[in-house]
């Protein structure tokens, strides 16, 4: 069965976090059908140097979290709406990913093809759908590949204080589309595993 692993890229090194909820939600959804999760990266707490290689030097932790995402077969990637935008630390996480483009097999295909990525979102603002659009359009670009419905989120009244981890309960239409974004990743996950992109045979 399809393994997956999460990135929190919430601004907090430790505490916590809105961006944790959300993930832990698609993380019991995927479970739901025989997708374990089996870890969330707080990438605040890692050094994660600047940069678009796959490894910046000494003391750079991005070598090891990036073999840990490619040894995974869907990613779910949160991150909370900072100014209607993904987090600096997403930014800087789809930044180190931009190796992925020149990292390719002979028949043109990066190492993050065949994999498929979820989008966790939150926020006491308005953004979803820009925050979603960037993270869709660079996980893309990068060889991710995206079922329907691949975008779970929650945003507050705007300039609100209301936090997702602050909930009573989590509302309804949050909980459906969580369950259909797991169901059609753990989908396309197996159906990829069973049938690799072919890429081009130049």
């Amino acid at each position: 069965m399809p393994s997956a692993i999460a990135l929190n890229c919430t601004l907090k090194p430790q505490g916590a976090s809105s961006t944790d909820e959300m993930i832990d939600l698609i993380g019991a959804a995927l479970a739901a059908h025989g997708v374990t999760l089996g870890e969330t990266i707080r990438v605040a707490a890692h050094d994660v140097k600047p940069g678009v290689s796959s490894d910046e030097g000494a003391g750079d932790a991005w070598p090891a979290i990036r073999a840990k995402i490619l040894a995974h077969d869907i990613l779910v990637f949160g991150t909370p709406i900072w100014l209607g935008q993904p987090s600096s630390i997403a930014k800087r996480v789809l930044e180190r990913m931009d190796a992925f483009l020149s990292e390719t097999d002979d028949q043109g295909r990066g190492p993050a093809y065949g994999k498929v990525a979820i989008a966790a979102i939150v926020g006491n603002e308005d953004g979803a759908h820009a925050t979603s659009a960037a993270l869709f359009q660079g996980l893309n670009d990068m060889g991710f590949t995206l079922a329907p419905a691949a975008a779970c989120y929650w945003v507050g009244e705007a300039m609100g204080k209301t936090d997702f981890q602050d909930l009573p309960q989590v509302p309804e239409k949050v909980r459906a589309t969580v369950a259909m974004a797991a169901s059609n990743a753990a989908h396309l996950a197996a159906r990829l595993a069973a049938a690799a992109y072919p890429g081009t045979a130049g």
